[in-house]
């Protein structure tokens, strides 16, 4: 249930974190692709924007500041035009960069996409071009590095490794790093590279590879969910992590925990746009979460949401609360999520509350779905911030209706009504009125058809006592389920 996430979110605080790994500058030019070029076979794309964002560790310092993370962070540029900028763009968004050091003998990384757009739309990424050195840095380097990262430690909440084998996580490096995270008792997590060769990471807290580079240093082909967490659990042995974190994309997160749970996180499904970054911030939301004190099932829930955000936006982008705030309480609800039995309503209702957000319900059979129920539905809606259904059992709508109703059993009306847009949220009661249900849902406006005067409707009078009010929602003319049923018979 997403209740428990929204008090998470709201009380992250803001987190000291530390990001130490490879940086980047990420530029694309965008453009229309509008036909191949006469000089050879290849598109010709007829720019019109250019744009420049922080990429690689400077991307995870980029989305925790997205997400009001305070954050300090470690890595070498060049000493050139780009690498200026980059530290430029840091300073502009409030990141502590004195661990950022140039180097004179090393271009700074450049990350540089073309984005082409189809008769201008459907943006699509058709080339990359990379500037890059993958060398180790130079050993006197390492060791001042190491020195001043020594001294953020001491200020940071959780660090974490952003390693895209630039040359900057030395073992060395992380050695020092690591050694010093657990002096101070506080985790640290590493988005490792793709190799077989995971020795630099042992120790750290949790490590967040993907599929193939999970495969890669475990030997594995990772095919499906058990592949997955076989694969977490002996990352665990063999680099003595607390926990294993596997991302498997579309498939959700893996994880295996020192203690002995193994568990699989689901994600939503996404029109996925672009998955650059994805990693990046999964990563940064595991940081922000594990850093205000939260466990890593509730780190990793929130983070897969976060990561299906970022993988719906173009290239390298952040995410912000109030977007995964709003993810959680309008995202595309399945019946699974929106039909549920009154305690965990009760929850989901309490998070909303605590948003300062109106709660409309209303009831019914909603038997054989028409442009009546819909249209009401939709009326209900208007009357609060989230709107809930409170659906008759088959053995409620017989006592009711009588022998041959319901048409549709529970199962199908829940999944109709989940399918409706207007509807935040169903619950079934057994009884012939919603009374009880009214009590304990407390709801702020209690909606009924205008078929029905005030003094006919069950709760309106409790809901009054408190302060709510009621309304009568107008009813589209010529709908009715009876009327129809007995057109479809005649028929």
């Amino acid at each position: 249930m997403s209740a428990d996430l929204i008090d998470l979110l709201q009380r992250l605080g803001q987190p000291r974190v530390l990001v130490v790994g490879d940086l980047m500058l990420d530029r694309y030019v965008w453009g229309d692709a509008e036909r191949v070029s006469q000089e050879a076979p290849v598109l010709l794309l007829h720019a019109d924007r250019r744009e420049e964002r922080l990429g690689g560790a400077s991307s995870v310092a980029t989305m925790l500041r997205a997400l009001d993370a305070k954050v300090m962070l470690a890595g070498v540029v060049g000493l050139d035009f780009d690498g200026g900028r980059i530290r430029q763009m840091l300073g502009e968004l409030g990141i502590d960069h004195e661990a950022v050091l140039a180097d004179p003998n090393r271009p700074s990384t450049v990350k540089e996409r073309y984005i082409g757009r189809a008769q201008h739309r459907h943006p699509q990424q058709m080339i990359r071009v990379d500037y890059e050195v993958r060398g180790p840095i130079a050993s006197a380097l390492e060791r001042e590095l190491a020195q001043i990262i020594g001294r953020q430690i001491c200020k940071a909440d959780i660090v974490l490794v952003s390693d895209y084998d630039k040359g900057v996580c030395t073992p060395g490096l992380l050695a020092a790093t690591i050694a010093g995270a657990k002096a101070r008792g506080i985790r640290i997590l590493a988005d490792p590279i793709r190799g077989g060769d995971y020795r630099k990471y042992h120790g750290c807290s949790a490590i967040t590879p993907n599929r193939l580079e999970a495969g890669l240093a475990t030997d594995r082909v990772i095919e499906t969910n058990n592949e997955a967490l076989a694969a977490a659990s002996q990352l665990n042995e063999q680099l003595d992590l607390e926990a294993g974190i596997v991302t498997l994309d579309k498939e959700g997160i893996a994880l295996a925990h020192r203690d002995g749970r193994r568990a699989m996180f689901p994600t939503r499904q996404r029109q996925v746009y672009d998955i650059t970054g994805a990693g990046d911030m999964v990563l940064s939301v595991l940081g922000i979460v594990l850093a205000a004190g939260a466990d890593y099932d509730e780190a990793i829930r929130l983070a897969n949401i976060a990561g299906g955000l970022e993988v719906e936006k173009i290239g390298v982008a952040t995410v912000t609360r109030d977007e995964i705030l709003r993810d959680l309480l309008h995202g595309t609800g399945t019946a699974d999520q929106k039909a549920l039995p009154i305690d965990a309503l009760l929850r989901e209702i309490e998070g909303r509350r605590s948003l300062s957000q109106r709660v409309a319900f209303t009831n019914g059979c909603f038997d054989v779905l028409h442009a009546g129920h819909v249209q009401y539905l939709q009326e209900a809606r208007k009357q609060g911030d989230v709107l809930v259904v409170g659906l008759n059992s088959d053995a409620s709508v017989r006592s009711l209706k009588g022998h041959g109703r319901p048409i549709n059993p529970i199962e199908a009306r829940t999944l109709v009504l989940a399918g409706l847009q207007a509807v935040d949220y169903l619950t079934v009661f057994e009884e012939s009125t919603p009374l009880h249900l009214i009590q304990r849902i407390r709801p702020e406006v209690l909606v009924k058809g205008a078929d029905y005067h005030k003094q006919e409707v069950v709760g309106a009078d409790f809901v009054e006592s408190y302060g709510g009010r009621v309304h009568l929602a107008p009813m589209r003319a010529g709908f009715s389920t009876t009327n129809l049923l007995q057109r479809l018979g005649a028929a």
